[in-house]
């Protein structure tokens, strides 16, 4: 009976979050838009920093702004939902968020202390902003029962656009385990993390109804 209770609740759970599943994904719109136009700004001027002698951006310094950027889009996402929640009148951390949150920790946890132990100890940026890249994209696919078609899609484009991007990077002979340019790390951010987010955003601004969430 406790296995079948917790079945139901999960059921529950699942169901609540699939028909505020179009509510999440105007609320995220707003984040992703602000995060990509941040990680495509700090891209463009540090991948013109790379290119110039002597104004190349240091390890330390490519760490600290894609964390500072990461913790923005947070703070903002969180309010969103914040406000969103108390409007709705319910506990900002609710089943729907804990269940969430059990979804895209363990990717995310993974990618962030694997990009962050190769830029700390073997400083190779670009290798650790590809993992970041899928590892994100894993992190939003793990929502796909309960997530909006938008949010689905948006996992896989960072998940095939993080391994092909590693693909070129591995072929044209620039798989290093050592120190490496910020350059093409500053590039793969952009592209993904910043024209991905902008491109999600302005698509959830100009739909005119939202998704209908399939209920399997």
């Amino acid at each position: 009976m406790s296995s079948q209770q917790d079945a139901l609740d999960n059921l529950r759970v699942i169901r609540s979050l699939m028909e505020k599943a179009h509510i999440y994904r105007s609320i995220s719109a707003p984040a992703a838009l602000v995060g990509g136009v941040l990680a495509t700004a700090v891209s463009l001027v540090g991948f013109s920093l790379s290119s110039a002698k002597d104004s190349d951006i240091t390890r330390d310094e490519f760490l600290f702004i894609w964390l500072g950027i990461l913790a923005v889009t947070a703070a903002l996402n969180v309010f969103l939902l914040s406000r969103d929640a108390k409007k709705r009148g319910q506990d900002f951390v609710s089943d729907g968020m804990r269940m969430a949150l059990r979804a895209i920790v363990p990717p995310l946890a993974v990618g962030g202390i694997l990009g962050i132990g190769l830029i700390v100890h073997l400083q190779s940026l670009t290798l650790a902003a590809l993992i970041w890249i899928v590892c994100y994209g894993l992190a939003l696919l793990a929502t796909a029962s309960f997530s909006p078609r938008s949010l689905v899609r948006l996992g896989w484009t960072f998940v095939a656009a993080g391994l092909m991007l590693f693909w070129f990077w591995a072929a044209k002979g620039e798989l290093h385990l050592t120190s490496t340019p910020t350059g093409p790390a500053f590039m793969a951010m952009g592209l993904t993390f910043g024209l991905l987010h902008i491109i999600y955003a302005v698509a959830v601004f100009i739909s005119k109804k939202p998704e209908v969430i399939p209920a399997e």
